[in-house]
């Protein structure tokens, strides 16, 4: 695990939005990796996004049990097509989820 300091509740203390522009930044890493060609960085970067999103899913800070119920699913179906969009090298898709995750960034810019 590259971010074991963040399993240990420092990942716990960020808000949702930190969180989800956290995972954005390393989205944003894996696109300019691939768009220059580099390989074994767009692997670097998807590998440490993977285990954002999985820390998200298990720490991510909601006010209630039907709230973490929503986010705990809709944190699974986003990580199903990240991969599916890294794995099959889908620029296009990968764009478009970093712009979602984009929004989480001026989110916590506001906070």
């Amino acid at each position: 695990m590259q971010h074991a300091t963040l399993e240990n509740g420092r990942w716990a203390e960020l808000t949702f939005p930190q969180q989800m522009a956290n995972i954005g930044s390393e989205t944003s890493r894996i696109l300019k990796a691939l768009e220059a060609g580099k390989e074994s960085r767009a692997e670097g970067a998807f590998a440490r996004a993977q285990e954002l999103i999985d820390l998200t899913i298990k720490y991510g800070r909601v006010d209630t049990p039907s709230q973490r119920s929503a986010l705990w699913k809709e944190l699974c179906r986003f990580r199903e097509v990240f991969c599916a969009a890294f794995l099959s090298r889908d620029l296009t898709e990968l764009l478009s989820l970093n712009k979602y995750l984009d929004q989480f960034a001026l989110i916590r810019q506001s906070e």
